[in-house]
């Protein structure tokens, strides 16, 4: 499956679930890890051009990305994370409620 159809495929997959889908900074391959912080294990990397659904956010590691520097996480799967600085929101403060 090609970086683009596999991109549609997840979007697709997101559209039912009533969660927020979100594009991922262009030129980036973003690690999603098991929790909110780089020392956290990587499950996969999200293509380029990928977008993430999010779940529930949550407070983490400080990281600094496209999008600016931020503590705060994004569940885009069960125990999966993204930092917000690489995630388009819109905003610089939290876009779904916070997990737990």
């Amino acid at each position: 499956m090609s970086a683009e159809n596999e991109s549609s495929h997840i979007e697709a997959l997101a559209a039912g679930s009533g969660f927020q889908t979100f594009p991922v900074a262009p030129g980036h391959r973003v690690n999603v890890r098991t929790g909110p912080g780089t020392g956290y294990s990587i499950v996969r990397v999200l293509p380029y051009g990928a977008s993430v659904t999010i779940r529930c956010q949550t407070e983490g590691e400080t990281v600094s990305g496209p999008y600016g520097t931020t503590r705060i996480w994004d569940c885009v799967g069960n125990g999966e994370f993204v930092s917000d600085a690489y995630v388009r929101t819109g905003s610089d403060g939290y876009v779904a409620s916070p997990c737990g």
